[in-house]
């Protein structure tokens, strides 16, 4: 009998019910369809943060974060490398590399960069290089004097394919050494600031370079989707649990996309309940005019015997009814959205240079996360609830009396 009673009444004023309506639907589809396109967002920016030769775990001599020189190279990485062979899950790849700082220069212009020499067949399964390269070819593992460039990198040199770019770093023996090498290729990637930074060579041309060997930098390792970073970077450590090496997780590597991830929970949190402020200011208003008009009907339900906690009652059963109907409404909405925008995304090249300088993606495609769709209707339907106390406490303490003097 209430619920039929519900249905009934919130039809009484169809203009009302729409308002209402429509209040909950746009606050529902916002906070659904935004944090999508936050998350998103995020996605990308770990993406990008991973595949820009950092990983999902990286694995350093002890000092060589804090003094990135050849110095500080692992000069025997066969124990590390069979250890990491037999301890990362089925799925999970792995490269070792040569990162150092060096300068490159033509005739007409030099520049920092960092030099990494890389396995091409192993580089190409952890980071963005080996599908990035826009012209020319992909470095071959025999490639001694083979280099690949970036686009910024290469316009500022005003050079191109098959010309030569000459690298200084120094050596083992803290001696400068030098190497030309020809540009055999030309990559792309999602932020200038990396196409101006890194150049790539053969692993075996950096060793011979530097003088260090069969010495590395560092160890990229790239799990699968879901795997628990944290678990598998502490059987790395409980391996090796001496001081020989570092091994770190890329929230370490990444501290300020770290912080910011932190951040982004506690900002869609203040989103979510300024989206509802709104909102409920729209419901209380207009459910609280609906209940002054009904004031006869209630002090004749009151003079009746009808008590105070039925008409409560039936009146929070009418807003149950509005907002399940707003959130099934918002909710189709927002994932018709975002499945409009899953294949295409949003293209943001026209804000390259601000979304370049936190890391963005130059396109955006939305995210759904079940956490964030379950916060999203719980805060409306609970603080929606909450907020239709009032005007149903309201008509529940009108008496016959007063409902007889309303005009």
């Amino acid at each position: 009998m209430y619920l039929q009673m519900a249905w009934r009444n919130i039809w009484r004023n169809p203009r009302r019910t729409i308002i209402i309506l429509l209040a909950i639907i746009i606050g529902v589809w916002n906070m659904i369809f935004l944090g999508a396109l936050t998350r998103g967002m995020e996605a990308g920016m770990i993406k990008n943060g991973i595949s820009t030769l950092t990983g999902n775990i990286q694995i350093h001599h002890k000092d060589y974060r804090t003094d990135p020189v050849v110095e500080n190279s692992m000069a025997d990485p066969g124990a590390m490398e069979a250890a990491i062979e037999r301890i990362l899950p089925r799925g999970a790849r792995w490269a070792g590399r040569v990162r150092v700082n060096a300068i490159a220069s033509n005739a007409r212009n030099s520049s920092g960069v960092t030099l990494v020499g890389i396995d091409p067949e192993r580089e190409a399964q952890v980071s963005f290089i080996g599908q990035a390269v826009e012209q020319g070819r992909y470095l071959m593992p025999k490639d001694m004097y083979g280099i690949v460039v970036g686009k910024t990198l290469l316009d500022k040199f005003g050079t191109k394919i098959g010309h030569k770019l000459v690298l200084m770093s120094q050596d083992m023996d803290r001696e400068i050494s030098s190497r030309a090498f020809r540009i055999v290729g030309v990559y792309r990637a999602e932020m200038a600031a990396t196409e101006k930074e890194f150049v790539f060579v053969t692993l075996p041309a950096a060793q011979q370079m530097l003088k260090i060997d069969k010495g590395i930098s560092e160890i990229s390792i790239i799990l699968p989707d879901q795997q628990d970073n944290r678990r598998t970077a502490s059987a790395l450590k409980d391996e090796f649990f001496d001081d020989t090496y570092e091994i770190n997780t890329w929230r370490e590597l990444l501290p300020i996309l770290n912080a910011y991830l932190k951040l982004s929970d506690g900002f869609m949190l203040i989103w979510y309940l300024v989206v509802f402020i709104a909102m409920g200011f729209g419901i209380v208003n207009t459910t609280l005019m609906a209940v002054f008009e009904r004031m006869r009907e209630f002090g004749l339900l009151k003079a009746l015997g009808m008590k105070p906690w039925w008409i409560i009652r039936e009146v929070l059963l009418e807003s149950v009814l509005l907002l399940l109907m707003g959130m099934a409404i918002g909710n189709i909405l927002s994932f018709l959205s975002i499945s409009a925008l899953s294949g295409s995304g949003i293209d943001l090249s026209s804000l390259a240079a601000g979304a370049e300088y936190v890391g963005i993606s130059r396109i955006l495609y939305p995210a759904i996360y079940v956490r964030d769709v379950v916060i999203a209707n719980l805060v409306v339907f609970v603080l929606g609830l909450v907020v239709s106390t009032y005007p149903a406490a309201k008509a529940g303490r009108f008496t016959p009396v007063e409902a007889l003097a309303h005009t």
